[in-house]
């Protein structure tokens, strides 16, 4: 294991055959973020040449080679293993960063000691004038589970035009842009490897808000996001971690009041999805859908202590800053596209 010795910030960049995202982005994460900051690459595997072109024409940046791809929750948590820093920061390998965009984050930190985890305004790399659909300004969940944002619900993104320029109070960070205390990060016990990759970072945060930590956007920083650098949005790869991962975080962390419930609401709506894609001629991700309930109903029974652990730390009931009505509802039925209209 190779140590580190410790900086007040760590950015830790995990990249799986990203080497083409990393010679593209890295540049600006090497430009603007100076000061008491390490920046570290954990390759998750890679077969093609990070490992070489980070040797040759990155050799400030420190390297933790990790022997296959982990995925994103696993790939984080061997990689923060091996670092010491007071914060650190998950970057994904497709985000530009801009001027003086750490030092907001650093600052409203040391600040709030009660916020373990905050994120930048995320906009489009794309489109320099949107927001970003994965984070935005800051993510919320519905009672269905179903996470939304300040700038950006469902698949309505909002351009950016200062309306949600204020710090705010959120439910939770994306894991593309996160800034987290590293002493909570280990606590939590990190992202649940067990999702393997998509809603980790909801998954996290959901556990840091239901033990009365808080969660914060600060779009004073902001940062331009590739997005679906991996996969698109309609991938059915995608669709299925997505709807499996979903089921098992509010298996983990819907209290009991809730659970039965909520469940017995996500069988109909889920099977709704699938309607929906086999009407859009989408049977690849209607599939993936009935896979994905498939594989919560035989996955859950492991996460039973995960739950009771869960239901046993909690000091926050219900969890503040989670919305508690139905997005879906206000989306198709009350036409309430924009966060500020909710």
């Amino acid at each position: 294991m190779i140590m580190y010795d410790m900086a007040k910030v760590a950015i830790v960049i995990l990249s799986w055959n990203g080497s083409d995202m990393l010679r593209s982005f890295l540049p600006s994460v090497i430009k603007y973020s100076q000061g008491e900051t390490d920046i570290v690459v954990a390759d998750n595997g890679s077969e093609d040449e990070t490992l070489k072109l980070l040797a040759t024409s990155f050799t400030s940046i420190k390297v933790i080679s990790l022997d296959k791809n982990y995925g994103f929750a696993e790939g984080y948590n061997r990689a923060l293993q091996e670092v010491e820093a007071e914060y650190v920061v998950l970057l994904n390998s497709d985000v530009e960063v801009t001027e003086h965009w750490l030092s907001p984050l650093v600052s409203f930190m040391d600040a709030h000691p009660e916020v373990a985890a905050c994120q930048p305004k995320i906009r489009s790399y794309r489109n320099k004038t949107y927001f970003e659909y994965a984070g935005a300004a800051g993510g919320f969940l519905d009672c269905y589970g179903y996470p939304f944002c300040r700038g950006r619900i469902l698949n309505t993104v909002e351009q950016d035009k200062g309306q949600y320029d204020s710090p705010m109070r959120v439910f939770w960070a994306t894991g593309a842009a996160m800034l987290i205390r590293l002493k909570d990060y280990r606590e939590m016990g990190g992202l649940d490897d067990r999702f393997f990759a998509h809603m980790e970072e909801i998954d996290l945060c959901w556990r840091l808000n239901a033990r009365g930590r808080e969660v914060w956007c600060i779009p004073e920083s902001t940062v331009y996001h590739m997005g679906a650098a991996t996969l698109k949005r309609e991938n059915p790869r995608k669709t299925f971690l997505n709807f499996r991962n979903n089921l098992l975080m509010l298996y983990k962390n819907l209290p009991d009041a809730e659970l039965r419930s909520v469940m017995r609401k996500r069988y109909f709506l889920d099977y709704l999805a699938v309607v929906s894609f086999l009407v859009k001629g989408q049977l690849a991700n209607a599939k993936a859908v009935c896979q994905a309930r498939k594989a919560y109903r035989q996955m859950y029974p492991d996460f039973f202590i995960s739950r009771n652990l869960n239901m046993l730390a909690m000091v926050k009931s219900p969890v503040q800053s989670r919305w508690h009505k139905s997005i879906l509802w206000a989306y198709y039925v009350q036409f309430k596209h924009k966060y500020a209209k909710l």
